[in-house]
């Protein structure tokens, strides 16, 4: 298969490594892929060796000699990229899921009624956590009211698949030390009871054990690294897990308003080792929810929405939005804004440019072009989950179908020179990242045609936006590497490309030289 020529490019490239044993690692035999490369240009029909010694890539080309002591592994063939980030994880929420009552694609009230009774039924004198309801397009809203009439004195906590509100029974909402109501618990009310949940349902599989368990699902995807942006993140939480043998991928932790002072009284900086951790767990951002979701329809909108649904509203004014940036930058620390709704990115663009914080867009769901070149100019990147767009493409059609074509512009973003990096916002949508360039290449889940083609990535694009900034194995690179068993680089349909990306398997992963994940 063809290989791309690193040195043929001169942007940002990256190299993984490979490891069998131990911190030290041999050439890899195989196709070496580069996807800031255009296609049909640079290509080698050979394969490369690479050399990883002490975690790095030390060199990269044609029949190298190995070093005593340094042992070798056989790609026989496979395609090696650099380890693929997900830039937007909630860590605790994803190990949990796994636990919890699929409510994923229900149609109604009846309908997710009828699930929690199946399930009071099966799994008797437990509490019951439910997860990936969208009730914004059913015919009628859920009460509180005939949740209790199937539960009595069961909790029950059903979170809708956005991770925006809560339908949430009697019982469950004393235990959460919540008003009575007769409706769903939502946004910043919702962000708040969200760490007693544990109160209500135990630990729900947050254990270090659990922990490692998903970061092994991840690696055996090629993940190497992961932006985990959980709630209730605390200083302790990472070394616990470490301590307890939960150390496999690259994390960075971020802190949100309420947990953001323990960690600046520690004297973090974005980028700086967590005390008690090893050199994988290293602090993040600041993250701010600065407005709601297009399911809750609070999400903040220029416009109203359709049918009289008001605008959405920001989560905080444009003084304290401005003072937390500022803030965040006088301690050294990165800023990630939730802001969905094309109001509440032209408002973090212009908190961005008065204090000079350096960060991310979160979603970026909903923008202007003139948003996206202010973007450009600020330097700001777009931190984007492409696998939304399948989610919302409905939900856009009815309550923004005026609007519809500047939905997830990825194609603008690329134009007009912002940094694209794609994530999952797992459990929103599945902690993937080949799903996640499926859905940013072919913008379609099913028989339908692309939504808004014209703002697709190209394969290229997709890949070289899951790679943490780097391109391709180069030497000097920290060896972080996925080993794939098929061209992440599909030719034919968009359609082709995104069946070929999301049959992927991964032969190995690497992380700083050692072996995360193996299939040989």
């Amino acid at each position: 298969m063809p290989v791309r020529d690193k040195a043929a490019t001169t942007a940002p490239r990256n190299f993984m490594d490979v490891a069998l044993d131990g911190p030290l690692i041999g050439p890899v035999t195989g196709p070496l892929v580069d996807p800031v490369v255009d296609p049909g240009e640079h290509h080698v029909d050979h394969p490369v060796d690479v050399l990883v010694i002490d975690g790095r890539v030390v060199e990269v080309g044609e029949r190298l000699a190995r070093p005593r002591g340094v042992a070798q592994h056989e790609a026989e063939s496979r395609w090696l990229v650099p380890g693929l980030w997900d830039q937007h994880v909630h860590l605790g929420q994803w190990t949990m899921v796994s636990q919890r009552l699929d409510l994923t694609g229900t149609r109604s009230v009846e309908e997710v009624l009828d699930r929690v009774s199946r399930r009071l039924a099966e799994v008797p004198d437990v509490p019951v956590i439910g997860w990936g309801h969208r009730s914004a397009l059913w015919t009628r809203q859920p009460t509180v009211r005939e949740l209790d009439e199937i539960t009595g004195r069961r909790p029950v906590v059903l979170i809708s698949g956005d991770g925006h509100h809560a339908w949430i029974n009697t019982v469950a909402l004393r235990g959460l030390r919540l008003p009575a109501r007769d409706d769903v618990v939502a946004e910043a009310e919702w962000f708040q009871a969200y760490p007693r949940l544990f109160e209500v349902a135990g630990s729900d599989g947050t254990s270090p054990d659990a922990y490692l368990h998903i970061l092994r699902q991840a690696a055996a995807k090629g993940v190497t690294g992961l932006v985990d942006l959980e709630f209730d993140q605390s200083l302790s939480a990472w070394p616990e897990r470490e301590a307890s043998g939960a150390e496999l991928l690259r994390i960075r932790v971020g802190a949100y308003v309420d947990t953001v002072a323990e960690f600046i009284a520690a004297g973090l900086r974005s980028g700086d080792m967590l005390p008690g951790c090893g050199p994988l767990v290293t602090m993040g951002p600041l993250k701010i929810i600065s407005d709601g979701s297009l399911n809750t329809r609070t999400a903040w909108c220029c416009a109203p929405y359709a049918e009289g649904g008001g605008t959405g509203a920001a989560n905080l004014s444009a003084e304290s939005l401005r003072f937390l940036l500022d803030h965040a930058t006088r301690h050294g620390l990165d800023v990630a804004v939730h802001a969905i709704g094309d109001a509440a990115v032209r408002e973090a663009l212009g908190a961005y440019e008065e204090t000079g914080a350096a960060g991310t867009i979160e979603h970026a769901q909903l923008m202007s072009r003139e948003d996206s070149r202010t973007m450009a100019r600020l330097g700001i990147r777009a931190s984007v989950q492409p696998a939304h767009l399948l989610d919302d493409r409905d939900l856009t059609e009815s309550f923004w179908p005026d609007r519809t074509d500047r939905c997830f512009a990825l194609r603008w973003l690329l134009e007009d020179g912002v940094e694209v990096v794609l994530g999952s916002d797992a459990p929103v949508s599945p902690l993937d990242p080949w799903d996640a360039m499926a859905a940013s290449v072919h913008r379609s889940a099913d028989d339908r045609e692309p939504w808004h083609p014209e703002q697709a990535l190209t394969v290229h694009e997709a890949l070289a936006a899951s790679t943490n900034g780097l391109g391709t194995v180069a030497a000097g690179h920290p060896a972080d590497l996925a080993l794939l068993d098929l061209d992440p680089l599909p030719q034919g349909s968009s359609k082709e490309q995104a069946r070929a990306l999301r049959s992927m398997t991964v032969a190995a992963t690497w992380v700083g030289g050692r072996l995360a994940h193996s299939a040989f």
